[in-house]
């Protein structure tokens, strides 16, 4: 008697093993993550149901209305929040299980931040502006690595001057250089261009999309400005606390 061979249905090893395969190319995974904040006797679920992932290299944008949680998304993207609920996979980590100390060591060595209002000391030079990260981890070299930061800004020239010696533009370049002098893993930028003018705007979102596609560095951005989103390769539409659609862009970066 000849015995059939069994043979597993290939479509559900194939299916395993693509999410292996993206899974280890990630560098955010979000599986059902809520939020709820207590304001007294009323819960407010700020984050409801969110799942998506974010490979390594990819520039996304997340939009949505005021009050849709895109803000509370990106804290807790950020580690400056945790979630009420669901798994927060980082580099394939669960940040859910890390101390205080260890979240603060991913803030500092993974995650570069970049601010609408810029967030620089006043009082200090752009060059100190940038060294203040390596302040808190590996100190040295410090005024070199700013300036290196500086220059792929194009802003070296105005190492030694102070924030309000310099533009706008120019105050948000030494933001994103103060975001990149770690070598982080991920720039979350919240609505980067919100207090700049337009050409200014063009500006910053160009400096982006080349840290993006030549350094490869994985951006997440959250703007109101559609123009902005389509500087990116995908757009995360968010709405009561969930993701309601995303839209892929043909040429991402490019598309300018």
């Amino acid at each position: 008697m000849v015995r059939q061979a069994h043979h597993e249905r290939p479509g559900k090893k194939l299916l395993n093993d693509l999410k292996e395969i993206a899974l280890a190319d990630s560098v955010i995974e979000l599986e059902n993550i809520t939020r709820v904040y207590q304001m007294g006797d009323i819960q407010v679920q700020a984050l409801s149901g969110v799942s998506t992932l974010i490979k390594r290299g990819e520039m996304v944008a997340i939009m949505g209305p005021s009050g849709s949680g895109k803000s509370t998304l990106m804290n807790i993207l950020g580690c400056l929040d945790t979630p009420t609920s669901g798994s927060y996979l980082f580099e394939g980590k669960e940040i859910g299980k890390f101390n205080d100390d260890q979240l603060a060591e991913v803030r500092n060595r993974k995650i570069g931040f970049i601010f609408q209002s810029f967030n620089l000391l006043r009082r200090t030079t752009a060059a100190a502006n940038v060294e203040l990260p390596l302040v808190y981890g590996n100190g040295r070299g410090r005024r070199e690595r700013a300036l290196k930061a500086l220059e792929r800004v194009g802003l070296a020239h105005r190492a030694n001057h102070k924030p309000s010696e310099l533009s706008g533009g120019e105050q948000q370049r030494v933001a994103i250089a103060r975001a990149l002098v770690n070598n982080p893993s991920l720039i979350l930028a919240d609505e980067p261009t919100g207090n700049l003018d337009s050409r200014s705007s063009n500006e910053i979102m160009d400096i982006f999309c080349q840290l993006n596609k030549k350094d490869g560095i994985t951006l997440v951005l959250v703007t109101h400005e559609r123009d902005v989103a389509l500087f990116t390769q995908r757009i995360i539409f968010v709405k009561d606390g969930k993701v309601v659609n995303e839209e892929i862009l043909k040429t991402g970066s490019e598309i300018r």
